[in-house]
């Protein structure tokens, strides 16, 4: 049986215990013979992967492929983003599973496994990037594909982010200030950090609606803490609203009720 590996930053020893058992799959030029085709890929549902510093992630693979004499396996699925990063699951060890759509089609399924808490771990936050997937299928007349590139899904750092309204409660007319952090997984050290320098909206939703306007758009400070005032109206709710980067997932913080008097 193979070793499958998680997901993750992978130091130089065991990146090459993945070359050893299949790395050059992935590696290798997109190939294949006959009519056989890969329909559609999708990773953790089209979602990005994020993850924090302590739970293990999984992300459900699929892979839709027909061929005129039907499917009978996707022998391999893989990942991998920034050197030394990869991982692959395998038909042959039960980890990827086959079923007929049709005579002629069929999905494959298979989990991939972050754990930033893994021996291996996660050894540089440089893993938050776009992943490429690879996979090779085969059909029953022998026909196989293989797709360096199938599709592409990002892996991002999990986000935090609080707010504060005070004073409370507070009279019309008076100055109410805001605070809060944003900060997020490192995966150096497995904590939180503050995320400096990023655009984060104040919002507030009015009591007895369902609906938050932005009030207007500040930036982190250098430890991620966030600052600033506004007139105080009527009673309602106000929250911090990251919309995220390329690197860090997108997160609002739980509104905090402000009475007003």
């Amino acid at each position: 049986m193979r070793t499958t590996m998680r997901l993750a930053l992978l130091g130089t020893s065991v990146a090459l215990v993945a070359t050893a058992i299949g790395a050059t799959t992935a590696q290798a030029a997109d190939g294949g013979s006959g009519n056989i085709t890969i329909d559609k890929v999708v990773v953790n549902g089209g979602k990005p992967v994020v993850v924090g510093t302590t739970n293990v992630v999984s992300a459900k693979v699929s892979v839709t492929a027909s061929d005129d004499s039907g499917i009978a396996q996707t022998t391999y699925i893989s990942a991998y983003g920034p050197k030394p990063n990869y991982a692959q699951i395998w038909y042959d060890d039960g980890e990827i599973t086959c079923v007929e759509a049709s005579a002629t089609t069929s999905t494959c399924t298979g989990t991939l496994t972050f754990d930033p808490q893994a021996s291996t771990g996660f050894v540089g936050n440089n893993a938050a990037a776009t992943w490429n997937l690879a996979t090779l299928v085969s059909a029953n007349d022998y026909n196989y594909i293989h797709r360096d590139a199938a599709t592409t899904f990002k892996v991002q750092r999990y986000s935090r982010l609080t707010v504060n309204a005070s004073p409370e409660p507070v009279k019309k007319g008076k100055t109410i200030t805001v605070t809060g952090k944003l900060s997020r997984a490192n995966w150096e050290d497995n904590k939180y950090h503050g995320y400096a320098n990023q655009s984060v909206k104040l919002q507030f939703r009015k009591k007895g609606s369902n609906t938050y306007t932005t009030v207007k758009t500040i930036k982190s400070d250098a430890t991620g803490n966030l600052r600033t005032t506004v007139t105080a109206s009527t009673d309602g709710y106000f929250r911090y609203s990251f919309a995220g980067t390329t690197t860090t997932s997108a997160v609002n913080a739980t509104g905090d009720f402000m009475d007003v008097r």
